[in-house]
């Protein structure tokens, strides 16, 4: 439904979007994680045949974006990280507007804009003037719009920034209903654990530069790229230590109180059950042997700081 091939865009010198290769499946929820800066509006704005890649090219509904922008603006609907309403219509007369300027007779309007505020939950606002809507009333009403032509892709930059926690549930929750009724969605967030919940997979994007992709649980495998692991020891800690330190897939080994000792591993599952077995044969005391858990927030900090290093 989504495809990119070599997506780039170049400002001067400056690299905003990297050779970027995408794919997002019909009927499928894609989060797009990254830094502000990381590329993520810029690729959105390409989608929405805003702005024109330096080289590369994108694909929406087998449609070339740049060869044929008013066939994908028929079927995509975007919904920007700053937008702009009309403060002097009311919620009804805003989508209304929207309504005719894609062509939707008076009568397939006023059908559709009852629905829509309902769908996002301001049928009891349909009367009320723009600019008296809370923020998280206007970013909803600014949803129904990017759907009052019935796209099957929807486009949504940042679509609960700056909500308060009640209003990205509500923002959660159409998003939801949104996908049960078979939109193909990418949104783009910062907000790593609400993109986890929603989404079918996951693209982290950062300096312009696609980084990883899959589900949530790919994700971390494929971001994580050691383990952290937390010993601890009843007696002979300096031993213990020294024993560690030897093993060539433990890195930065690290006393802590209470006969505790991190460090980082980079070995497989079986290599780790190996070097357990060889402590216990060694006579190392050990009273707990654990891994660290890390959320997916915990490790795209860790390769953002890497990619940033490089």
């Amino acid at each position: 439904m989504i495809e990119t091939v070599n997506l780039t865009k170049k400002y001067g010198a400056f690299t905003a979007l990297d050779d970027l290769n995408l794919t997002v499946s019909e009927g499928t929820v894609f989060g797009f994680v990254g830094q502000n800066g990381a590329g993520k509006s810029t690729t959105f704005q390409i989608l929405a045949t805003l702005m024109a890649p330096t080289y590369g090219t994108a694909y929406i509904n087998g449609l070339e974006v740049t060869k044929d922008p008013e066939k994908v603006r028929r079927v995509i609907g975007y919904m920007p990280d700053f937008f702009g309403v009309y403060d002097q219509f009311k919620a009804s007369e805003y989508l209304d507007f929207y309504g005719s300027s894609y062509g939707l007779s008076q009568r397939e309007r006023s059908e559709v804009i009852p629905q829509l505020l309902e769908l996002v939950n301001l049928s009891h606002k349909h009367d009320s003037y723009v600019d008296l809507l809370s923020r998280g009333m206007k970013q909803r009403l600014c949803l129904a719009r990017s759907l009052i032509h019935d796209p099957k892709v929807l486009i949504l930059d940042e679509p609960a920034s700056g909500l308060d926690p009640r209003a990205r549930i509500e923002m959660r929750e159409i998003l939801k209903e949104l996908k049960t009724m078979g939109k193909t969605i990418i949104i783009s967030s910062h907000i790593l654990p609400e993109l986890a919940e929603m989404c079918d997979e996951i693209g982290v994007i950062d300096h312009g530069k696609l980084i990883a992709t899959g589900s949530v649980s790919d994700i971390q495998e494929q971001l994580q790229q050691q383990k952290e692991i937390v010993v601890t020891v009843s007696r002979e800690l300096e031993k213990s230590v020294r024993f560690f330190e030897d093993d060539p897939d433990v890195i930065n080994v690290q006393k802590g109180p209470n006969g505790t000792i991190q460090f980082g591993y980079k070995g497989s599952d079986e290599k780790q059950q190996v070097l357990l077995k060889k402590a216990v044969l060694d006579d190392i005391p050990l009273l707990s042997f654990r891994p660290i858990e890390k959320n997916l927030e915990d490790v795209f900090m860790e390769i953002t700081k890497e990619v940033e290093k490089a």
